[in-house]
């Protein structure tokens, strides 16, 4: 019963291998003989101790010595519960050796009986034409056919003769005890021998030699009641004794074929049958057990029928004999005695044999001669047959009809008869309308009339009554249901008895009306004498209802008189002194169909019966439905306390667990799943932990409500849930699942029938299998908790003595009989494995091992039940992470060479991977006994083991031969259509595979992947399986999307392949060495990748733009961050624009919830997009409709931020609360974040308006949209509450993208800036009273989004307006340098004392917008003339301070190591393209640390050049025009300040030192020196330091030659006009002016020749030589062509200027 064979052709092989066997039956086992033993003795490959067991096994069994030690070893292989090393200890120590034999003795019993019950099920299957393997099973029956029966009759008599074993023939072992079970088995044996041959002559007709036979040896044995060894015969054994008489019996009866014989008597030619004088002779003697009734009737019949005249005295002695012997009663008690399954073949065989003898009886005798009461009996025994019901009502006239007929004669004053036959006869729907409608149309009405009354008057011989007036026949009262009877009806007298006149009235009526009265009388009497009574009338009233609904629905509505009347029987029975169980069980039972199809009906209608528990105040809280208190049990709870407990009867207690359970499934509304819970808890407080102590009668009850006492439903989940985790209940669920393997075993081996489909046995096993699935249930849906549960503090705690729960749970693996019993054991272990914080292998002590090799031979089996395989399988998985020391024991890994210290491992004998590996192998793919779902299971576990990082067994696992073949072997194969696929375990195999793989290259380094792993990639790629895949994965997508709305059955395991299919697109951008999925090509549409990246565009389109469900959308973000990942690698893509803009609108308009995600990655997928666009230029079709959505989310967005702002703030909740413990709320559109939705939409927007430059989109986008005035007014609420720093810092980026141009700034100064910007951008840095800002210059890196960077960003706009608006923007900008004037002071002094990047950026910045503003140099000296000073000399002093840093490389390098302790990251690209973050590596080598510092040196450098020649060009603006004061005498020079005091000393690093002339003039030495250095290394300064970092680095790093000109170039143009304002000053003395000119003369001859000779050697000419007096702040190319030497104006001006000094 539990193969897996499941293939035709080997059930065949199988059968035609092993049919002698089953042909021989018992006598295949062959008693000892000298010459066995020999044999045994020379067997080589047997060790010692193994053959000197089997002799012993011998002896005991007194089996042939070669089967003993075969049967030890079949035993070892399949039963035995130890590893190879404790078998060795069991055979040396004489008590554990005793016990073993005692085990194989049991062993060698069940498998004699599992022999013989083969044979059982081929005779029961070989004419079934609905069974699968009947052919086979035919050519088998064929072949044992010819002497099966002679052989097992033998084998009959010599066990019936067999002589009890003792302990001399037998072993000192042989004791009481062990002859006791060897009888029991004997009896068991003789029984299976005896169906088969009944069986057996069901089919084939049996020879009057071979009845005459067995009647003389059944009659010598007594139907099994003078067994040889009757002294042996316990209570225990009487029905296995009963059994055999009962077989014994029916085969006689079927041997003298009373349906032929039928037969010849209808169709009048006796003469076929057969008849023999000396059977006449043998059946004379019969008569004095009860198994001779049956077969003296069956003669009876078969001798009136054969000789009608011979003998009448003789056959109506044998007849008055078997009725003696209460034949009808026998025959009942045989049929319930040999049980009820549909499915066990004997009992329906007995049935259609005693229907045959029933039928024929009432045919051929008068019914009066039988005794009615019990034949009614026998009939519903026999009618209880399906098949017979129906046979019935094809002739129900014939036979048994005439039954039926008497019975309708008595009706209804005797009911029962009728009602019981009819109850019988219901047997399917078209059974029910034949029921129905007879009972409907009734047509006598029989009555008992102790004397005649005066309204009937008769005819002369009182034979015929009549009427004279209609009369109601119940004493009910008016407008109730009742029964009349017409007047003038005729009643026909039959023999008037003791009982007085019975007579049978003519007229018709419904029966269903008088059932109906039946029960109104029950509910008048109720309290009277008369009750039992009628009871007993309506009881089979309420059998047959119950019968008629539960068999068809449909009738019930016609019921509903009789249904709607049950809850008032109910009520008035129940509370009663000494109620009428069985009538109350019936009424119960009926409720519980009704329940079945409409719950809330019958709960309504119970709930005001009393007879349920109910609560009498109302429930509020777990606690008060738990403690149960104010609960009460109800009419129900009384009863089970005062009647069913100490009778120990259980009828109603059966039917309300029913009905209780019905409930609960009923799915019904809130109110009423209140109402139920105090039944629910009377199971679970007060049956489920002490049911197994009541007093029971009958045996198998107990087992029965132990099916019935775990109501566990959905919709009473928490409550169930609390209570089994922890109340008493709960331990009660563990004592079941504790009862363990062997009572199991125990329980099964006592059972008497031979076909286990039901008994006590089965009953307990599905006891425990419900406990299993309600633990497991409990485990997995109890709320998280962090007390452990005394449920899960029993499952999981370590008993002495191996005793503990785990153990019996592992122990499961032992139970052979019903798979499903260990498959839910190890269910519940993996559940346990996941939750429970405990060591399973701990827990199994010294069982470990041999339960692994339990769990592994039940692995390895090819004919195992496929669905324990994958639960190993599965429980396997799980431990691999949860379970390390249980793990190792079934990898079984061995050290290669067992010395300690090397790490090659190998497969020990006991690994589970050598399964594992067979599960994988391609050549078994496809087999019977490796189906996809166990390949899955295989394929899963080695996941687990890569996952888990399990060294030792993955390079155990690479290294063999065709593993990474076999592997990858799914993804190869060609996969149904996703619409047609049947099995979607395939989708997660190959998902499983692809992720093995991907781990595999993630974490080996390319050079050591395996050869044949390298080989099976460049296949996969060669064989075009990258493009197979992406279509297969396409098409599951738009499968998946279409399904949506019915939801598809295998979503999982689909998402599963997605993602998988996803990481191996990842790995092979970074890996395409191995992956081989990118090829250098030039043209992008022959790359590998081209075809996948469409179908993978494709496949996005499908899932983001339908209207789609949350798990649709789940999938498309997780495919839109593999976008992200996909653009950044294959730069060269095709098309993205247009699906991407199509994606975004309809995620736009889709839930906002769930897209959050998805949102912000499209918008980050389109950034990339136009970048990579923007790098190879090109024009943009999509960008009108793409800046419409963009800036209608911004607009959107930024709305949504200030409803929040003002939202908290009104709360007081300025803060962001970062540690809040609130982690369910949903992260609403207000959370600003770098990568959130609101930010990326402005960048995006941003690089949108960057690529219309020429805003023919954006400005008419910008009129429709108020983009602007909605980010202003967020952005000056963020400034304002320093909040949202990323939104604000994107905004900013926005808005100087769009200042650059001059639409874009007139629309952004027009939006009103200023006003947004100005002043709230104070409360970014405060201000201290004292002049200072509090929040000093940061040492951070400016890389990082800070409130600096928001401030220098303001700056940066601030410059771009004024430069694109000029006048228009003077006002605005003298407002901004009015208020910040403090921070903007600062700021120029802080690069003296902090070199930050951060500090030097603000600088440059800063410097920047001065050099903007300082063009309107007159309209800031009427403004703000202080502030103007105080820049000035700020100015000054910063030029002085740059030069120095510049001029002393040394001393920046102390200053930078000094002052932050670490050296600088490097600096960062230029701000609008730069990365997100960029880090340096803190290597520990002092290589690369030197490395690192050179880098930030270098860019410290830079940026002081930078601020420096911006601060150059901004004092050229503050200095007198050259030309001008060169020629025009009448320049008013009080207009111009002096700026630099008349000193020509080198400038000392002091704040104190004023700026000089000698500033300048170091200044240009510096410029000059540095130019020189640049000369001199042919290559760029610092090159190699910095090749490892990107081309723009190192383009913006190196200080530029034409940057040095033109700061030379402001140096000069500076110091000229100085000095000449110096020279024209009358306030200077005369002395001071002539040393000025001898300075300057020579020291700008010097600097003029170092000049030359740098231009000799070719120098790039300023960039602003053209334009003197430049405005320029930045040169537009690095580097023209030299000019030549005298050409340079620059130049040209210098010596002009040296000539006029010295005149």
């Amino acid at each position: 019963g539990r193969s897996a064979l499941r293939e035709p052709a080997q059930i065949e092989v199988e059968l035609d291998r092993h049919w002698d066997r089953l042909h021989q039956g018992l006598s295949y086992y062959k008693p000892p003989s000298s010459s066995s033993a020999e044999k045994v003795k020379e067997k080589k490959d047997v060790a010692q101790p193994l053959k000197d067991f089997g002799l012993r096994i011998s002896k005991l069994l007194s089996l042939d010595e070669q089967q003993s030690v075969q049967l030890l070893q079949c035993y070892l292989q399949e039963d035995y519960r130890g590893t190879r090393d404790s078998l060795k200890v069991v055979l040396k120590d004489e008590r554990q050796s005793q016990a073993l034999l005692l085990k194989i003795a049991d062993y060698y019993y069940e498998e004699r009986m599992c022999l013989l019950r083969c044979v059982l099920l081929l005779l029961t299957y070989f004419q079934d034409e609905r069974h699968p393997y009947r052919a086979e099973y035919s050519d088998c029956v064929k072949k044992l056919e010819k002497d099966l029966v002679s052989k097992y009759q033998l084998q009959f008599e010599s066990l019936f003769k067999a002589e009890a074993p003792t302990w001399e023939t037998h072993g000192n072992l042989m004791t009481e005890r062990q002859v006791s079970r060897w009888f029991l088995q004997c009896l068991r044996e003789q029984s299976l021998l005896l169906e088969i041959i009944f069986l057996y002559y069901a089919y084939f007709e049996m020879n009057p030699s071979d009845l005459l036979n067995f009647t003389k040896m059944f009659k010598e044995q007594g139907f099994g009641l003078r067994q040889t060894n009757r002294h042996l015969v316990d209570k225990s054994m009487d029905a296995l004794v009963d059994r055999i008489g009962y077989l014994s019996a029916l085969i006689l009866v079927e041997g003298m074929d009373i349906d032929f014989l039928h037969k010849c008597a209808l169709e009048d030619c006796t003469d076929q049958h057969q008849f023999s004088s000396e059977m006449d002779q043998l059946l004379l003697t019969f008569g004095d057990i009860p198994h001779h009734a049956p077969v003296l009737l069956a003669w009876v019949l078969l001798r009136h029928t054969l000789r009608p005249d011979d003998t009448s005295p003789v056959i109506r002695r044998i007849g008055n004999t078997a009725l003696q012997l209460g034949v009808f009663k026998y025959l009942s008690t045989m049929l319930k005695g040999l049980g009820v399954s549909g499915n066990n073949c004997t009992a329906s065989t007995a049935k259609m044999c005693v229907y045959g003898l029933l039928s024929f009886v009432i045919t051929s005798f008068e019914e009066e001669s039988l005794q009615s009461s019990h034949l009614i009996d026998a009939a519903c025994e026999v009618l209880s047959a399906p098949s017979l019901a129906e046979i019935f009502w094809e002739l129900p006239n014939m036979g048994l009809g005439m039954i039926l007929d008497s019975a309708v004669g008595m009706f209804p004053h005797k009911i029962g008869p009728l009602l019981q036959l009819l109850t019988a006869l219901l047997s399917n729907k078209s059974t029910v309308k034949k029921v129905y409608n007879f009972l409907d149309k009734m047509s006598f009405y029989t009555q008992v009339y102790k004397h005649k009354s005066n309204d009937i008057i008769s005819n002369d011989d009182e034979t015929l009554w009549r009427r004279q007036a209609p009369k109601l026949l119940y004493p009910l009262g008016t407008g109730q249901t009742n029964l009349w009877m017409p007047q003038g009806v005729l009643g026909q007298v039959m023999s008037p008895g003791e009982q007085g006149y019975v007579v049978r009235w003519e007229f018709s009526y419904s029966s269903w009306t008088l059932f109906t009265c039946e029960v109104e009388m029950l509910l008048h009497v109720v309290s009277t004498a008369d009750v039992l009574a009628h009871c007993a009338r309506v009881k089979p009233i309420l059998d047959l209802v119950h019968k008629i609904i539960s068999t068809d629905w449909t009738v019930s509505d016609c019921l509903l008189p009789l249904t709607s009347r049950i809850y008032m029987l109910l009520q008035r029975l129940t509370s009663v002194i000494n109620p009428p169980v069985d009538v109350i069980a019936s009424c119960v039972n009926c409720l519980s169909v009704l329940a079945a199809r409409m719950p809330g009906k019958v709960w309504s209608s119970l709930h005001h019966t009393g007879f349920l528990p109910f609560a009498s105040n109302p429930l509020t809280s777990m606690a008060q439905c738990i403690s149960a208190e104010g609960m009460k049990a109800g009419n129900y709870g009384n009863l089970l306390v005062q009647i069913e407990q100490p009778r120990g009867e259980y009828a109603v207690t059966i039917a309300f667990l029913r009905l209780i359970t019905t409930l609960v499934k009923g799915q019904l509304g809130s109110t009423q799943n209140k109402g139920l819970i105090p039944c629910v808890l009377l199971v679970l407080k007060e049956m489920l932990p002490t049911y197994h102590k009541w007093r029971y009668n009958t045996y198998g009850v107990r087992e029965r409500i132990g099916e019935g006492v775990f109501p566990f439903a959905p919709s009473l989940q928490s409550l169930c849930i609390y209570s089994l985790a922890n109340t008493e209940a709960g331990q009660a669920v563990v004592n079941i699942m504790g009862v363990g393997v062997d009572t199991i075993d125990v329980v099964l081996a006592a059972q008497p029938s031979s076909c286990g489909s039901e008994g006590p046995g089965q009953m307990l096993i599905q006891t425990v299998k419900l406990a299993f699935s309600v633990t497991n249930n409990v485990i997995r849906l109890k709320p998280p908790s962090d007390t452990v549960s005394p449920l899960e503090q029993a499952l999981t705690q370590h008993g002495g003595h191996g005793n503990n729960l785990i153990v019996v749970l592992a122990k499961y693996i032992y139970h052979k009989h019903d798979p499903a019993l260990p498959r839910l054991a190890i269910q519940l272990l993996k559940r346990l494995a996941t939750v429970a914080p405990m060591s399973v292998y701990a827990c199994l002590g010294s069982d470990a091992a041999a339960i692994r090799d339990a769990f592994l031979t039940r692995l390895q089996s090819k004919t195992e039940d496929m669905r324990i395989k994958v639960m190993i399988l599965e429980f396997l998985t799980v431990a691999v992470e949860t379970q390390p020391g249980l793990i190792e024991l079934f990898l079984n890994l061995e050290v290669k060479d067992g010395n300690e210290g090397s790490k090659e491992f190998l497969l020990g004998e006991w690994s589970c991977l050598h399964v594992v590996l067979d599960l994988i192998d391609s050549k078994q793919q496809g087999k019977y006994w490796c189906p996809p779902l166990l390949h899955r299971a295989g394929l899963a576990f080695l996941l687990a083991l890569w996952q888990d990082r399990r060294d030792s067994a993955i390079s155990v696992l690479r290294t063999k031969e065709r593993f990474w073949e076999n592997l990858t072997t799914p993804l190869f194969g060609t996969l149904t259509p996703p619409s047609d696929t049947t099995e979607p375990c395939v989708l997660e195999t190959c998902a499983f595979v692809m992720k093995i793989i991907g781990l595999e290259i993630y974490y080996v380094v390319s050079g050591s992947l395996e050869q044949s792993l390298k080989d099976g990639l460049q296949k996969f790629s060669n064989a075009r399986r990258y493009e197979y895949w992406s279509q297969y994965v396409k098409s599951l997508v738009c499968h998946v999307a279409e399904m949506e709305e019915e939801g598809i059955c295998y979503f999982t395991e689909a998402q599963m392949l997605i993602s998988a299919w996803r990481m191996l697109l990842i790995l092979s951008t970074n890996h395409s060495d191995v992956m081989h999925l990118t090829e250098d090509s030039t043209n992008y549409r022959s790359m590998k990748y081209f075809p996948v990246f469409c179908d993978f565009l494709f496949l996005l389109l499908s899932l983001l733009t339908t209207p789609t469900s949350a798990p649709c959308l789940r999938l498309g973000s997780m495919m839109a961050t593999l976008l992200l990942i996909l653009l950044k690698q294959w730069r060269r893509s095709p098309d993205i624009l247009s699906p991407l803009s199509l994606i975004l609108e309809s995620v736009l308009q889709a839930d906002q919830q769930l897209m959050e995600r998805t949102k912000a990655k499209i918008f980050s997928a389109l950034i990339s997009v136009l970048q990579i666009q923007g790098l190879d230029g090109g024009d943009i079709s999509q960008l009108p409709q793409l800046l419409l959505s963009v800036c209608e989310t911004v607009k959107d967005e930024a709305l949504a931020l200030i409803d929040n702002m003002r939202h908290t703030s009104q709360l007081g909740d300025t803060v962001e609360d970062e540690d809040s413990m609130e982690t369910d709320s949903p992260r609403g559109p207000q959370k600003d974040q770098r990568d959130g939705v609101c930010v990326l939409a402005l960048h995006l927007a941003k690089e949108l308006c960057r690529t219309d430059e020429d805003g023919e989109h954006w400005v008419s986008v910008m009129r429709k949209v108020p983009l602007l005035p909605s980010v202003l007014s967020a952005v000056e609420l963020s400034l304002r509450m320093k909040r949202n720093l990323y939104f604000t810092e994107a905004a900013l980026h926005l808005l100087l993208t769009l200042a650059r141009t001059p639409q874009g700034a007139a629309a952004v100064a027009g939006a009103g800036v200023t006003q947004t910007i100005c002043l709230p951008l104070l409360s970014v840095y405060e201000v201290s009273p004292n002049g200072t800002s509090q929040q000093s210059f940061s040492r951070k890196s400016q890389d990082l989004a800070c409130w600096p960077g928001v401030y220098r960003l303001c700056m940066s706009l601030m410059e771009s307006l004024l430069k694109t608006l000029r006048y228009n923007f003077i006002n605005e900008a003298l407002d901004f340098v009015g208020v910040h004037q403090e921070r903007i002071l600062q700021c120029l002094n802080a690069v003296r004392t902090v070199q930050s990047l951060a500090c030097l950026d603000e600088a440059d910045h800063t410097v920047g917008f001065l050099l903007q503003l300082s063009s309107f140099c007159k309209e800031w000296q009427f403004h703000l003339p202080k502030l103007l000073r105080d820049v000035q000399v700020n100015l000054c002093y910063l030029c002085q301070t740059c030069t120095h840093l510049l001029h002393s490389k040394k001393m920046l390098h102390h200053y930078l190591q000094a002052k932050n302790g670490e050296a600088l990251p490097p600096g960062p690209l230029p701000r609008t393209q730069r990365p997100t973050q960029t880090s340096t590596k803190e290597a520990a080598g002092g290589g690369e640390r030197e490395e690192a510092e050179q880098k930030a040196l270098l860019a410290v450098q830079c940026s002081l050049l930078k601020i420096l020649s911006k601060t150059l060009a901004t004092l050229q603006h503050f200095t007198p025009d050259c030309c001008q004061i060169l020629l025009d005498q009448s320049m008013d020079l009080a207009e111009y300040s002096t700026l630099f005091v008349l000193s020509f000393t080198t400038p000392a690093f002091d704040p104190d030192v004023a700026p000089s002339f000698g500033t300048l003039l170091a200044t240009i030495n510096v410029s000059l020196s540095m130019l020189s250095e640049m000369e001199k290394k042919k290559e760029p300064i610092l090159f190699v330091l910095l090749s490892n970092t990107n081309i723009e680095m190192i383009n913006w790093c190196l200080p530029s030659r034409s940057l040095l000109m033109f700061t030379m170039e402001n140096c000069f143009y500076v110091l000229i006009s100085q000095a000449v304002r110096c020279l024209k000053d009358p306030s200077i003395l005369p002395r001071d002016k002539q040393r000025l000119k001898q300075e300057l003369s020579s020291e700008l001859s010097t600097l003029l020749s170092s000049l030359f000779r740098h231009f000799r050697r070719g120098s790039p000419s300023s960039p602003a030589s053209a334009i003197l007096p430049s405005t320029q702040s930045k040169p537009p190319t690095p580097g023209s062509k030299a000019s030549h030497e005298g050409q340079e104006p620059f130049i040209q001006l210098v010596q002009a200027f040296v000539r006029l000094v010295q005149r």
